[in-house]
């Protein structure tokens, strides 16, 4: 079947990897547009709403700054009526009629009692249709046109559609035949099919992620580490005793455990988790000064330049009086400071070195690579680990994460590796208040005013970086507010910036030039200031409870008393409830399980959780006990193959030999 005529569309499906009628059926809706008519009550600020009404006043076009507002008046089905305002759309003006019938879907806006619209359909959707799905397209592909691709591949029928999943299974778990799957997928005529549909791709999924851990595993525990040297205990206790602290009974036992690793003969494999400020780098430094004993090099890897750096300064004063020869490996090097690096790793003049992926790029060679150590460690796939030995003969893996996950899901999504848990922080008692405001409340700027007066610094956290949304607050918008308030002493940061402008931010910050810092949660990772005592979080019921710990870690790293503010303005109860749960606990496993039973809907595939493998279907979240059952599932397939499990087995190994370094 030839999929179309037009060969600009054809060449921008090939792009997307799209070259066959199996492909296109393949490419699934990520989300669907729920075009269901909503109830309306109660109203709360950024509540989502589906309305069908009548336009009962022309529209009216405005300019203001950078925007284009058009606005009219309207009054849904129920007799409600609404200020209607829409952004950037000024076509509007002449698509509005006065008295016709529309739907809209948009959010209520409760700081400008408006209904903000995000799409208008004219006139009322019909019941078949109120699900509609969206695909991930480039802009050069309209959704109609992809879906009209797609029906024509169905009705000329599709004969290449296979189940990977061996039919004990299928019929376990009472799972769709996948045609059927795509078809509910493609075509719902509500989310229960959407559901069913989903099923089949998340359990497939799932059983494929583990089996590729267990395989890893079951080759890893064959790797030996060919006869190295043994630790010089007695040098390794001394260095620990140097250190500037004392270390807490959790980091001694994962050090312990480490150490047991790399004196055995097979190769160690151990994830260490923690919460943020829980001590992992120091336990990381330990062990590669353990590395260095035994005459090998070690790597430690960060998800960014600025984590690198700064890991960089913190090892340098660790490893003063030790004779250890660190190096950093990062983009902002010049071309001869890099390829400098890259000939001390392979002359073995260097012992420590320290950067981002690049470190296990193909043009950097070590003379003998012991131990790797990578942090956030979910930024290298499972994939990517099982390649790691080419960077070393034999080289231990330490993967550090700093998002607490229920030890059940641990074991299910890392089940390729050992855990050890740092529940510990290396001081007494962390004093983080954390409570919940409206964006009015005077009580912010009072806080805001005593951490400049005592020389600390703050943290406000949007979770947009500009007003695509006028619901919701942004850190461009936030950064004018403040700095109009605290003039000279307002930074912002955020993902658009490049590199050396969040540098700057960032050391401006770090130095106190700045002491209030503007941003997204780019800074969620790795930003470690010892005097920030003070964040305030805009729209925190956005955004996963194990996310707003994690951000909270930022702040009170001293010990010393900081404070949390939680901004909203929604009056929904059961919100409130869910960020209660911050207010009540600082245990970040407790946190991590509660996220698990407040889980709120998001897009239905795709779904991306912050210091987790990344699915193409599966929410690690809400679908943790199909993770466990699919790693019970895998054991056995590996164990005793059924007849019809060769082509997941296989599928599974293949993926896992063809993937090439980050």
């Amino acid at each position: 079947m030839k999929l179309t005529n037009s060969k600009r569309l054809a060449a921008t499906l090939v792009e997307m990897g799209i070259t066959s009628p199996i492909d296109v059926v393949n490419h699934v809706p990520y989300r669907y547009d729920d075009y269901r008519l909503s109830e309306e009550l109660p109203l709360f600020h950024g509540k989502r709403l589906v309305l069908f009404g009548t336009a009962i006043t022309a529209p009216t076009f405005t300019k203001a700054q950078r925007y284009q507002i058009v606005s009219f008046n309207f009054k849904s089905s129920s007799g409600r009526s609404y200020k209607v305002v829409a952004f950037n759309r000024p076509y509007l003006r002449s698509l509005v009629k006065l008295g016709e019938s529309y739907t809209l879907i948009g959010n209520y806006d409760q700081r400008k009692y408006a209904f903000s619209l995000v799409t208008l359909r004219k006139g009322q959707i019909a019941p078949e249709d109120v699900i509609r799905p969206i695909y991930r397209l480039p802009n050069s592909i309209e959704q109609h046109v992809f879906h009209g691709l797609v029906e024509r591949v169905f009705i000329e029928g599709i004969k290449s559609i296979t189940d990977i999943v061996p039919a004990f299974l299928r019929d376990k778990y009472k799972l769709l035949p996948k045609k059927d799957a795509l078809k509910k997928l493609h075509f719902p005529l509500g989310f229960e099919d959407v559901y069913a549909g989903l099923r089949v791709y998340k359990y497939e999924e799932a059983l494929k992620f583990s089996i590729k851990t267990q395989l890893i595993r079951r080759q890893n525990t064959l790797l030996h580490k060919n006869g190295k040297p043994r630790l010089n205990s007695e040098k390794l206790t001394s260095f620990i005793a140097s250190l500037p602290f004392k270390l807490s009974t959790d980091q001694m036992v994962a050090t312990n455990e480490i150490i047991a690793d790399m004196k055995k003969d097979t190769l160690m494999y151990r994830l260490l988790q923690g919460d943020v400020g829980s001590g992992k780098t120091a336990v990381a430094a330990i062990a590669l000064y353990a590395n260095y004993l035994r005459g090998d090099q070690g790597a430690l890897m960060a998800p960014t330049d600025a984590l690198a750096k700064q890991h960089f300064v913190t090892l340098s004063k660790f490893y003063q009086y030790t004779g250890i020869r660190i190096a950093l490996l990062v983009g902002g090097l010049s071309i001869r400071e890099k390829n400098n690096v890259k000939e001390a790793l392979l002359d073995g003049l260097v012992d420590v070195v320290i950067g981002t992926h690049a470190l296990f790029s193909s043009d950097v060679i070590y003379q003998s690579l012991g131990l790797a150590v990578i942090d956030e460690q979910h930024r290298f796939g499972v994939s990517q680990r099982s390649m790691l030995s080419n960077k070393g003969e034999r080289a231990d893996l330490l993967l550090m994460s700093a998002t607490p996950i229920p030890r059940t899901l641990a074991l299910t999504l890392f089940g390729d590796m050992d855990i050890t848990t740092i529940k510990q922080f290396p001081f007494a008692k962390r004093q983080v208040t954390t409570a919940i405001h409206g964006s009015d409340d005077q009580q912010i700027e009072k806080l805001i005013t005593r951490s400049l007066e005592e020389k600390r610094q703050v943290f406000i956290i949007a979770p947009l970086i500009d007003e695509t949304d006028t619901s919701m607050y942004a850190a461009e918008m936030l950064y004018e507010m403040y700095a109009t308030k605290y003039p000279m002493n307002v930074g912002l940061i955020h993902g658009r910036m490049s590199s050396e402008d969040k540098d700057a931010a960032l050391t401006d910050f770090y130095t106190g030039r700045t002491p209030i810092i503007v941003s997204t949660t780019v800074i969620e990772v790795g930003i470690d200031v010892a005097r920030a005592n003070l964040m305030i979080v805009y729209d925190a019921h956005r955004f996963g409870l194990a996310s707003l710990h994690q951000l909270r870690g930022r702040i009170g790293r001293d010990g010393t008393a900081a404070h949390m503010v939680l901004v909203t303005d929604i009056d929904n109860p059961q919100e409130h409830a869910r960020l209660q749960v911050l207010s009540s606990s600082d245990d970040g496993f407790y946190i991590a399980e509660q996220d698990l039973a407040y889980r709120g809907p998001g897009e239905l595939i795709g779904i991306r959780q912050a210091g987790l493998p990344t699915f193409s279907y599966v929410d690690v979240y809400k679908d943790y006990k199909m993770l466990e059952l699919a790693r019970i599932d895998a054991a056995s397939i590996i164990e005793n193959p059924p007849s019809d499990g060769q082509d997941i087995l296989k599928i599974a190994q293949n993926e896992l030999s063809d993937t090439p370094y980050a």
